[in-house]
């Protein structure tokens, strides 16, 4: 038996994720931001992080953006195999995003790369844009994550020679770019695969809680006693937390990408089911 997934849930439940995403941060990111606001020792730091967390305060209590930059519309979504979907997703997704665009609102970003030109409802080619992966299951887990220009024009690829140490890559660009990024940062690492499976793979280490292994923590070490902080002002949290994706490469290949998250590292999901959807 398959499940039979419709349009129109799937329009409204992403049309909520991307609203909710603008106006809450999950609450394992909050908490991060809260836990680095008592242990910051750099006052100006301290004052930062605070303001930070005024800023989520206000934003949930008035249900308004986090931030003005309410970014581009990005999609994760996990389609179970026993989903029956008879419909384009592509084009449900569009919808959902002019549909948030109108209701929250949304500030109009997407432009023609060439042209300069703005769409106006944070549609056009290739946005939103949308990432896949097929799981067990009758769902369509679908998570939005807007991503804001600020951390994404530090984000980067780097093609490096086998020999070369992926981590200390990481650090050296960390180092240069973090400071116009809006720190305290989440980064999203991918190593190996393909110049494009790099960048996905740091991309989708973002849409997950940060990993605590020896690696991640080593290297959120050396982030963090670069003393850059938040804003850049200087202080102990340059980072909040760091997921590193691997996988398999050419064994004439590094590819390394970092993909730079502010502090407002924000997502929303939902479960869309035969018999409607539901908030997850």
């Amino acid at each position: 038996m398959y499940a039979n997934i419709n349009r129109q849930d799937l329009v409204e439940a992403a049309a909520d994720c991307l609203g909710r995403a603008q106006i809450a941060l999950p609450p394992w990111v909050e908490e991060r931001i809260s836990k680095a606001s008592l242990e910051e020792k750099n006052p100006v730091a301290r004052s930062n992080l605070q303001a930070m967390l005024d800023n989520l305060r206000i934003a949930r209590e008035q249900e308004v953006p986090i931030c003005q930059d309410t970014g581009l519309a990005v999609f994760h979504l996990e389609i179970g195999q026993q989903c029956s979907i008879k419909f384009d997703v592509n084009s449900a997704l569009v919808e959902a995003v002019r549909l948030a665009t109108r209701k929250v609102p949304l500030r109009p970003n997407a432009v023609d790369p060439i042209s300069r030109k703005n769409t106006g409802d944070n549609t056009g080619p290739g946005v939103p844009w949308i990432m896949t992966e097929v799981i067990e299951g009758e769902t369509v887990r679908i998570t939005a994550f807007p991503k804001g220009a600020g951390s994404e024009n530090m984000s980067v690829v780097g093609m490096l020679n086998p020999a070369d140490d992926p981590l200390d890559f990481v650090v050296r660009e960390v180092a240069k770019r973090a400071a116009n990024a809006c720190p305290p940062l989440f980064l999203g690492i991918g190593i190996g695969g393909t110049f494009d499976e790099a960048a996905a793979l740091a991309k989708r280490a973002l849409l997950r809680e940060p990993k605590e292994g020896p690696l991640e923590m080593g290297l959120l070490s050396r982030i963090n006693a670069l003393g850059i902080g938040p804003m850049g002002l200087g202080g102990s949290n340059t980072a909040l937390g760091i997921r590193i994706e691997t996988a398999c490469c050419h064994t004439a290949s590094l590819p390394v990408a970092v993909n730079f998250q502010c502090w407002a590292n924000r997502s929303a999901s939902a479960l869309v089911r035969e018999d409607g959807w539901i908030v997850s």
